[in-house]
């Protein structure tokens, strides 16, 4: 998993009055915990901008006041109307293994779909558990092989090191079949048989007339 290094600053107080001024200030008040006490710490609004509105997780090296700190961002809180953000959890690794939601992108294109089949796209994310040495930022899922009637699962991602916490059988992406889709790729399938046994015959009547 890559990693990002953001910067704050122990909080001098605690309370709803000191929060507020905090983020009347463009600072964030955030927890660090997990590790052998909890640290409040506050963060520039704009440090977020890297971090949160991208799809990808990230290690976070934390520097409070000199003193550095590997977290992963756990949980974020937004204000219901402006949509800024009010709150963030952090979780210290200390070498243990912690439990990620990752997105999954897919890449390539389905032959199914090249076939006149539909692309279903079930779930665009997974949770995960691991140490965060093994954990990857993205699971990139090539689809390409991909034929109508055909999904990829949650059972056929390999990850080491990596548990995925979802059911097995959960389908990730999918091609469905189309009116006269299913026709097209049997046809293509068809048409390499008979071509095959074409060969065949060929071949069978060339030994036929060389033996006479």
């Amino acid at each position: 998993m890559e990693s990002i290094s953001i910067s704050g600053s122990k909080r001098k107080s605690l309370g709803k009055a000191d929060a507020k001024a905090a983020r009347n200030a463009g600072l964030v008040p955030c927890i660090v915990y997990g590790g052998k006490e909890e640290v409040h710490v506050q963060i520039d609004e704009r440090a977020f901008n890297k971090l949160v509105y991208t799809p990808d997780q990230y290690i976070v090296n934390l520097d409070v006041d000199g003193t550095a700190y590997s977290v992963v961002m756990k949980a974020i809180q937004y204000h219901p109307i402006s949509d800024r953000i009010i709150h963030v959890d952090f979780q210290e690794l200390a070498g243990r293994a912690v439990k990620m939601t990752l997105p999954i992108l897919t890449k390539g294109q389905a032959k199914g779909v090249l076939a006149g089949g539909r692309l279903r796209v079930v779930r665009r994310n997974v949770k995960v558990q691991g140490l965060p040495e093994a954990m990857p930022s993205t699971i990139e899922l090539d689809i390409s092989d991909l034929r109508i009637g055909k999904a990829i699962k949650i059972g056929d991602l390999k990850i080491p090191g990596i548990t995925f916490l979802a059911d097995d059988n959960q389908i990730i992406v999918a091609v469905r079949m189309k009116r006269g889709a299913l026709v097209e790729d049997e046809a293509e399938e068809a048409e390499g048989e008979e071509g095959a046994e074409g060969a065949e015959e060929s071949a069978e009547g060339g030994e036929a007339a060389a033996a006479e």
